[in-house]
This record gives structure tokens, C-alpha cells and sequence, in this order.
């Protein structure tokens, strides 16, 4: 009984480890209605056989399979259709303009006051006023567009050019070389080992070990 236990949650656990790989790389607050019902439903799922030994096993795997499809084959077919996707995901509504509340639309996403300026507060914003346009998304997160002359001056505003920045290029995590990230950047592993040697260093004493796209090396010890 305790092996059967056992057996029942590690394939239960692999199964939905699979399922919610389907579902594609999503935040928890970025889940559509449709997305979120579905979650729902495969944690119920999913404790039905280990909470109940009597019931078989392919009473909680073939649904599992079939939302795992459907939630898949629906996220296709709102990348294909605009009506389905507003069906399924919803719309952003703009719920200020020109530092002007608008309440109607507050009304109809049973956004409230106190909601919208806790969101505000969180963009660093106390003033609507302050604000363009602020957009409730279809996630439930406030983007926040300031007025001109509230927003932070850029070099582009003051006229002065800027270096490209980029990415840093991962080149050692954790003790192993990341030959793959080295190959992208046109560097091989005797270039790695004689640069961390100058350093009297091993990849094994590594941490973190990063290139910026002017050349510098970063190196984060154990």
C-alpha cells in the first residue's frame, strides 16, 4: 500500500511537471481566466489518486492529458485570432487619461480606488495627475505612462550618445564552463583557462564568471 502511495505521487508529479510545460513559461499573474481554470482543475486532478487509492490511476491521467492538449491547442488558436484571444484573455483598458480618472472603465473592470493607487504607488507615481495614460492589462498589472514633463531625462534628451551595452555573456556558473555561451561569443576554453590562470583561478573556484561587450571580465569566487 505504501509503495503503491508512493508510485501514484511520483507519476502524478511528472505528469504535472509535463502538463504545466505545455502551458509555456507564464507568470502566475500573467495566467488568462482560462489559464487559471485549467491550473485549478489539474491540482484537483492531480490529488484525486493520492488521496483516494481506490480510484484507478487513468481516471486522473487521461483528463490530465486532454487539458494539457486543450490548453495548448486554445493558446494557438488565440495567436491566430484577435476575437477568440479577447475572448480568452480579455483587453487593457485605460483607466486614466491625461491625469483624468475614468471611472466608467474602473466600473467595468471592478477596478476600485484604493487598488488603483496601491498600483500607482508601486510605479512611484502619487499624483494621477502626474499621468498620460494608465493602462489596466488583461494581467491585472497598471502600466503607467508619465506626462513629458514628468518623466526622467535621458541622454537622448540631452542630446548625448551612449555606447552600446548589451548582454553579459555567461562564461562560467556554478564551477562549469558554458562552452555553448563561449561558442556564441567566439571564444573557446584554452581563451577561458588562460584568462582565469592569469587570475591564479580554476573554473571549479567559480561562482559566476561573466564578459561585457567591452571585454571586461567579471569573476565571482565560491
Amino acid at each position: 500500500m505504501v509503495w503503491e502511495y508512493i508510485y501514484r505521487t511520483v507519476f502524478i508529479y511528472f505528469l504535472v511537471l509535463a502538463v504545466i510545460r505545455m502551458m509555456g513559461k507564464r507568470e502566475i499573474g500573467q495566467l488568462s481566466p482560462f489559464d487559471f481554470v485549467v491550473a485549478i482543475i489539474i491540482a484537483e486532478l492531480a490529488a484525486m489518486p493520492m488521496e483516494m487509492s481506490n480510484i484507478p490511476l487513468w481516471h486522473s491521467v487521461l483528463p490530465l492529458v486532454i487539458l494539457g492538449v486543450l490548453e495548448v491547442a486554445v493558446s494557438y488558436a488565440t495567436l491566430l485570432s484577435q476575437t477568440l484571444r479577447g475572448v480568452v484573455c480579455g483587453h487593457p483598458q485605460v483607466v486614466i487619461k491625461n491625469g483624468k480618472l475614468l471611472r466608467e472603465e474602473m466600473r467595468k473592470a471592478r477596478y476600485n480606488l484604493d487598488d488603483l493607487m496601491a498600483q500607482l504607488r508601486e510605479k512611484g507615481v502619487v499624483d494621477p495627475s502626474d499621468v498620460e495614460f494608465a493602462v489596466l492589462e488583461t494581467s491585472g498589472k497598471l502600466s503607467v505612462i508619465l506626462k513629458s514633463q514628468r518623466r526622467p531625462v535621458t541622454p537622448a534628451d540631452l542630446g548625448i550618445s551612449t555606447p552600446y551595452e548589451g548582454l553579459p555573456t555567461v562564461l562560467v556558473m556554478d564551477g562549469n564552463v558554458m562552452k555553448k555561451n563561449l561558442k556564441e561569443a567566439n571564444l573557446d576554453e584554452k581563451w577561458l583557462l588562460q584568462a582565469l590562470q592569469e587570475r591564479q583561478l580554476s573554473p571549479k573556484k567559480i561562482l559566476l564568471a561573466t564578459l561585457s561587450t567591452d571585454g571586461r571580465l567579471y569573476i565571482s569566487e565560491k
